[in-house]
């Protein structure tokens, strides 16, 4: 228990509780958008995902060896955000194939 105690300092703390309030605060977010505006959105999305992506490489670059969690929220970070990219150009590829003009034979 001294253990988790120990861990939990107050800068630990407020970063959690800046992960925990973003995340239900981007889910209110997403949630009232509307279905039209959602496709236009993913390349914002994107984008955003891809500095996840380089600030959970930096924090795995620059944690110690023996700091698993950080390592673990770091290849966490790296995994979600990179599903994300990902979908959000299958997404935004779909769309743009909606507009390509069809070859008549």
């Amino acid at each position: 228990m001294e253990q988790i105690l120990a861990f939990l300092d107050d800068n630990t703390l407020a970063m959690l509780s800046l992960l925990v309030l973003s995340s239900f605060l981007g889910m209110e977010i997403i949630g009232k958008v509307p279905t039209v505006l959602h496709t236009p959105l993913m390349s914002g999305a994107n984008a955003i995902s891809g500095v996840v992506v380089i600030g959970a490489i930096i924090l795995i670059r620059r944690a110690e060896a023996t700091d698993y969690l950080t390592l673990v929220l770091g290849f966490i970070g790296i995994a979600l955000a990179m599903i994300n990219v990902v979908g959000g150009f299958a997404v935004t590829n779909r769309m743009l194939e909606m507009f390509k003009k069809k070859e008549r034979k």
